[in-house]
């Protein structure tokens, strides 16, 4: 299973957003991760579709992973995907019908993917599990970033891997080198990192950091 390292870049420095793409890019991470928040799905406003239009423009092989913290985001699919979206993920607790959703982004020639709050019991994803590319698993209360990793939610990730042991499993929130090695132990294959990886002065080194544990650990 393919490991992979997301920076957030709700974390970032947004007086010069294109230069930390650019460092993200320059990290060896395998992908951005960029949180779209509506201010009603979440209580907070992060940014909309200019800004994952900025990504492609500044970094157009650096992949893009859209994460829609919205109520409604079926309203905004073609938006995002229009604006450099690859991948697209949708909360399972989102207000709108999930299975044709996901559907209309694989149509569009996109990934999808669900993603579930630490709240919401592990098992109401499965009837969705062969319709997906990847399940994001929260692992804080989604709205803010630099929370606390809520350990909790681990037997999520072990129930999804033990069920389907090629799914991608991605984990967000509260992501630094220590809650990195228990998500991977517990099954996680992505890795979510924000406030840890943007406030690096080497944000490199801390990326080989994970993936030469998550080598080590496979290796073992």
């Amino acid at each position: 299973m393919k490991i992979e390292i997301l920076p957030s870049l709700l974390a970032a420095d947004f007086g010069h957003l294109a230069d930390e793409i650019l460092r993200a890019q320059s990290s060896g991470a395998q992908a951005l991760h960029l949180d779209v928040m509506d201010a009603h799905f979440v209580p907070n406003l992060s940014f909309g579709p200019d800004v994952v239009a900025l990504a492609k423009k500044v970094a157009p092989s650096f992949y893009r992973n859209v994460h829609l913290m919205m109520s409604r985001p079926d309203l905004y699919l073609e938006t995002f995907a229009q604006a450099g979206a690859q991948t697209i993920q949708l909360h399972l607790e989102a207000d709108c019908d999930l299975h044709t959703e996901l559907r209309r982004i694989r149509e569009m020639g996109l990934k999808n993917a669900i993603v579930i709050n630490p709240e919401t019991p592990v098992e109401k994803l499965l009837p969705y599990l062969d319709e997906i590319d990847e399940v994001l698993v929260m692992t804080v209360h989604p709205g803010y970033g630099g929370q606390k990793f809520i350990e909790e939610c681990m037997p999520k990730v072990r129930f999804l891997r033990d069920r389907k042991r090629d799914l991608d499993i991605m984990v967000d929130g509260g992501i630094n080198f220590e809650t990195a090695k228990t998500a991977l132990e517990y099954g996680a294959n992505q890795l979510v990192a924000g406030s840890y990886l943007f406030k690096q002065s080497d944000m490199k080194k801390a990326v080989d950091e994970i993936v030469a544990y998550a080598r080590e650990m496979h290796n073992a």
